[in-house]
């Protein structure tokens, strides 16, 4: 009996493609991982998790975001990366010597990074560690997982309750108003990037005199 073709269903081009390229990311993250060189803190080592909506910065605007953090925080800062693992990554990879950096994050693959890793669930905005003191931190810099007010209205609790002062949100263009409801910050003109493009504008949003303008 000759095999019927017409009734394997078949890929399209594009498809292929996207699977391919898909497959070819796939690899060379593992041939990273293995290699003697492999950093534990450079972007991508920890894959995005779509499900929690996980969206990775360009290495470009993680560095940049890092920079404004450190001089913001000032010699022997203090920063906290809320929701925003791809700064703290950037962060680790400048051997801070004259700050230190913490990660607050859901995602628990992110325990890697010991004791500087802290679980955090924006739903129970203030369930955080004894330890973290209230207004201990020079600045925040966070990054909501969802584009909702509920999200951003808690992690500001949040956020309001680490920091002394100074804010660094990155958010959608969409949360302007509420942003600076809940937070009093306001627009830079710099446009953050990710290492995949989103259909949502991000935008970064802060309380202070920032080199983001």
């Amino acid at each position: 009996m000759d095999d019927d073709d017409d009734d394997i269903p078949q890929l399209s081009s594009h498809t292929l493609a996207a699977l391919q390229e898909f497959y070819l990311e796939q690899q060379q993250r593992e041939d990273m991982k293995t290699s003697q060189g492999f950093n534990q803190y450079s972007i991508g080592s920890i894959e995005e998790d779509w499900q929690l909506s996980q969206f990775w910065y360009s290495d470009e605007t993680a560095s940049c975001l890092a920079n404004e953090a450190v001089v913001a925080a000032g010699k022997g800062g203090r920063i906290a990366c809320v929701s925003a693992p791809s700064v703290y990554q950037k962060l680790k990879e400048q051997d801070g010597k004259d700050f230190s950096a913490c990660i607050l994050e859901y995602d628990k693959r992110f325990s890697v990074y010991g004791e500087e890793f802290i679980f955090y669930d924006y739903n129970h905005p203030l369930n955080l560690p004894e330890n973290l003191l209230p207004h201990s931190f020079d600045i925040v810099i966070a990054d909501p997982p969802y584009l909702s007010e509920e999200c951003l209205q808690k992690t500001a609790e949040t956020i309001k309750y680490l920091t002394k002062g100074k804010i660094l949100l990155c958010t959608g263009a969409i949360m302007e108003e509420q942003a600076a409801k809940h937070l009093g910050v306001k627009i830079c003109k710099f446009i953050p990037k990710h290492s995949r493009n989103l259909a949502n504008e991000f935008r970064c949003y802060v309380n202070y005199a920032s080199g983001l303008d």
